[in-house]
């Protein structure tokens, strides 16, 4: 059915008609747009249905470049610590959750950061202990690069002090007792994550099924997601996506990046970048590089300002990276890279530098410290930088000790970016960051926490409203390779939209942001989430 929706100021982003009253879509994709009165007299017929968005604003269909699916599936399965501000409420919280459950069984957790605490303390083991007695325990950080463990959970592990740890990961160590503070970081978690039960497939559907729809809400129409570890492996992965998008039919455009551990995998599947159609894609390959800043494992080509001998860790030398990504050439795959210091992104340009471009364009996700020769060496069209703007909100100001002041004008520079020619996009890292682009929108443009009221950190490097609103539409649509057919509201695009219930562009104050509500998000012309039915059909 052809489907005419008007009484909207729909923003394009195509510059051939930027603001246009009404647009006309027929299988999925818009046909025409332009005045109310011209569409309606052009295309109304007794079988298109008219569908009156109020006055509403509407973008193109926000999309998020970057975030974990499966992560945000797991809040509704297991302890979530998001927003915890001490050690006792977390620990208070942890024994809430403990008295429900069995003895032996495994108590998951997630969402935890320690730059939040008033106290400034992380639990000990000994407090974990006392708090969950009778229940293994394992609890992510909010940046999932490292992990809290009680005893029951070392037994557990079979950890012993001259275990072998995988490469890149660490267990902390009391300085005097040399036994485990609690604290685990980075590849080290597998020790852990081997010896935890799987959620059985029907769990793992359920709480993907009630994160697709908890994205729809905040407005998102696709997503670029990293799942496979956490959703039993690449067919397990794509399959739980193929029921719940393909089947159902849920809605939400999702390009699947597939962790380098599964490059045989996708060879034996007969999968590659492009695979599926245009609900459901293979992306690129999934590769972490080094850490985060949190715990200091970020990787720096300086060391630490507030740890002078510390430059970081990388996950891979340079020769078992060039392998990785060798592999991925093999399959003429790009790849998508988790880099956030400077050091970090030297090392794998220096590798991408090595083998020829692919079809598709290569991705550095994040980035967060760069120089001034790495930025010249990511502006080029087969490369796209991942950013993710509420980053500034989280890390900031704290992340100022840790870099210290001289880098802190190459550091989540995303004007800069954007003003030497890198193509970039806008994404949460959810549920490191919430999954709300509009959060994220009000991050690029103020620098600053929705509750504080300064100019922002590093104001040089705010963004316009229209440029934020472009990471997370027009820009993202190049990461793969979709510009043709996403992005803008141009004729024979998707026709996927966003409404929203005030004008972000015509606001003076970016706090508007902050109070604007979803009224709509609508996929191919299928209106996926609705506020209110308080929309008028003819």
């Amino acid at each position: 059915m052809r489907k005419i929706f008007i009484n909207g100021k729909f923003y394009t982003f195509n510059p051939n008609k930027p603001l246009v009253q009404a647009v006309v879509v027929e299988n999925g994709r818009f046909i025409d747009m332009g005045a109310q009165n011209d569409m309606l007299i052009h295309w109304k017929n007794s079988n298109s249905e008219v569908i009156d968005l109020c006055g509403n604003t509407v973008t193109p269909g926000l999309v998020d470049s970057h975030l974990h699916l499966s992560l945000i599936a797991d809040k509704f399965m297991n302890l979530d610590l998001t927003g915890v501000t001490s050690k006792n409420e977390m620990l208070l919280k942890i024994q809430t959750k403990a008295d429900t459950l069995k003895p032996n069984e495994w108590l998951l957790g997630s969402g935890w950061d320690e730059n939040l605490f008033t106290d400034g303390l992380i639990p000990t083991i000994e407090e974990l202990d006392y708090v969950t007695p009778h229940n293994p325990l394992f609890l992510t950080r909010i940046c999932t690069h490292a992990a809290l463990a009680n005893s029951k959970a070392f037994e557990r592990s079979g950890y012993h002090s001259s275990m072998s740890i995988p490469e890149g990961g660490s267990v902390v160590l009391d300085k005097y007792s040399k036994q485990p503070t609690g604290l685990i970081l980075e590849s080290a978690q597998e020790i852990f994550k081997q010896r935890i039960p799987q959620k059985s497939y029907e769990e793992l559907l359920q709480a993907m099924r009630t994160a697709i729809q908890f994205a729809l809400q905040k407005g998102l129409t696709s997503v670029h997601t990293n799942d496979p570890l956490f959703l039993g492996g690449l067919q397990q992965t794509y399959n739980i996506f193929d029921s719940l998008l393909n089947q159902e039919k849920l809605g939400l455009r999702t390009n699947l990046l597939i962790n380098h551990d599964f490059l045989d995998d996708m060879k034996e599947a007969g999968m590659y970048t492009g695979y599926g159609n245009d609900t459901l894609q293979i992306g690129a390959v999934k590769i972490f590089v080094d850490g985060a800043f949190g715990r200091r494992t970020a990787l720096l080509s300086e060391a630490y300002h507030d740890e002078p001998t510390n430059y970081g860790e990388a996950m891979f030398d340079q020769e078992a990276l060039t392998d990785i990504v060798r592999r991925a050439r093999e399959l003429s795959m790009p790849i998508a890279v988790h880099t956030i210091g400077d050091k970090a992104l030297e090392n794998i340009l220096d590798v991408l530098d090595l083998f020829p471009a692919v079809p598709y364009r290569d991705r550095l996700i994040h980035a967060q410290v760069l120089q001034k020769g790495l930025i010249e060496r990511l502006a080029k069209p087969n490369r796209v930088v991942d950013i993710q703007p509420r980053f500034v909100v989280s890390d900031f100001p704290w992340v100022m000790e840790r870099l210290g002041p001289n880098r802190m004008e190459l550091s989540y520079a995303w004007k800069t970016l954007m003003n030497n020619g890198v193509i970039c996009t806008g994404g949460s890292d959810s549920p490191v960051e919430p999954v709300d682009p509009l959060l994220g929108i009000h991050a690029a443009v103020t620098r600053r926490a929705p509750e504080e009221t300064h100019d922002g950190w590093n104001p040089d490097e705010r963004l316009s409203m229209v440029d934020a609103f472009r990471l997370f539409t027009e820009l993202t649509a190049y990461a793969t390779n979709e510009e043709t057919i996403k992005g803008t509201m141009t004729r024979g695009k998707l026709a996927d939209m966003t409404v929203l219930s005030t004008n972000p562009f015509e606001i003076n104050e970016p706090d508007v942001l902050l109070d604007t509500e979803i009224e709509m998000t609508i996929i191919g012309g299928d209106i996926k989430f609705q506020k209110s039915k308080t929309t008028t059909l003819f």
